[in-house]
């Protein structure tokens, strides 16, 4: 589904990445964990296409979603306006999927309530459905459960392993290392470098 090969990055003199080569498999649930700083995020903004490596190739096959860690929302616009607007950028012909995930998610009760009302907890929740409702074969996400209540992270969970268990890729990233029981691969971030590999 993904092929990363000598994917280097550095912030002037700071090398941040010093060559990630990782392969993400379709029906598969990989984690990156690290400490904050280390370039989490970076690499998973080479992966989604936002940034470019200074040197190395991302290759995909098939739809991909990415959820990034800072939310961007139109505050003016409802949560049902912002279905919409990338309904029409996916080419999508209604919002079925949309609104299975809200109901997943448990709120589908805020689809006229405006972003700048909602709080941090369910923005990120509209942040990660605006990512699934186009059915990706390969969904990206970092830090992607930041304000969820606890019924709301374990049914995130729930969600991504049904996208596993339909033979989608989904790679998570994140800090929490008590996740890595929930991951069917769990690679370390460290030094610039992916270590490990293994359930």
């Amino acid at each position: 589904m993904m092929e990363v090969v000598g994917v280097h990055h550095s912030y002037g003199r700071r090398s941040v990445l010093r060559g990630i080569d990782m392969a993400l498999p379709g029906g598969a649930l990989v984690g990156i964990v690290g400490e904050n700083g280390v370039g989490k995020s970076t690499l998973l903004r080479i992966l989604s296409g936002e940034m470019r490596p200074s040197r190395g190739t991302v290759r995909h096959r098939g739809r991909f979603g990415y959820c990034p860690q800072q939310v961007i929302l139109n505050n003016a616009f409802t949560v049902r306006q912002h279905l919409e607007f990338f309904a029409a950028a996916y080419a999508i012909e209604d919002l079925r999927r949309a609104q299975e995930v809200m109901e997943i998610l448990r709120f589908s009760e805020y689809a006229g309530e405006r972003a700048s009302t909602l709080s941090g907890g369910t923005r990120q929740k509209l942040n990660l459905t605006l990512a699934v409702m186009h059915d990706p074969q390969v969904l990206l996400l970092d830090e992607p459960y930041q304000g969820f209540d606890w019924e709301t992270y374990l049914r995130f969970w729930d969600l991504v392993a049904q996208f596993r268990d339909t033979g989608r890729s989904v790679l998570v990233v994140s800090h929490l290392a008590h996740d890595i029981d929930k991951l069917d691969q769990v690679w370390r971030l460290r030094d610039g470098v992916l270590q490990g590999g293994q359930a």
